[in-house]
């Protein structure tokens, strides 16, 4: 039942382990921010987007999200970076959350329940980044991201 079993790390690219916040969610509108809008269509709960209408269940890089959708800080770990938390298995970085800042990922579960009992660990992380992209994650400094070119 853990893990998802079509995430793998990326073959030839060397892992780091760093010590992370790790936390669960679901789609759920206390997790996710969202409201049924007076037609009952769902929107954005709060914030500068507030109203506008929310994908429930699809995360910001356009895919589902699914048992395996990692939420982290797009600074510190870009789209696609393969990550491995002891006690869920293999994830993929695929959406971003507005309280997930720094060392701090968000792990999605089916259910709220889950996402809750899961509560906030601080733990080691297994984390391998993209082919291509510079073995050290940039520093917070403003500028873009630092791929190979």
């Amino acid at each position: 039942m853990w893990g998802c079993s079509t995430i793998r790390p990326p073959s030839g690219v060397q892992p780091v382990q760093r010590v992370l916040k790790v936390t669960g969610y679901c789609d759920c509108r206390e997790c996710c921010a969202w409201k049924r809008n007076w037609l009952l269509r769902p929107v954005v709960a709060s914030g500068p987007s507030a109203g506008k209408p929310k994908a429930v269940g699809q995360s910001a890089s356009g895919a589902a999200s699914r048992y395996g959708t990692i939420a982290a800080d797009e600074a510190l770990f870009p789209f696609g970076t393969i990550m491995y938390v002891q006690g869920y298995g293999y994830g993929r970085v695929e959406d971003r959350g507005r309280d997930i800042k720094g060392n701090h990922i968000d792990l999605h579960f089916g259910s709220h329940r889950l996402a809750m009992n899961w509560g906030t660990q601080e733990m080691k992380v297994t984390i391998w980044y993209p082919p291509g992209y510079v073995s050290s994650p940039p520093k917070k400094t403003g500028r873009p991201s630092t791929l190979a070119r």
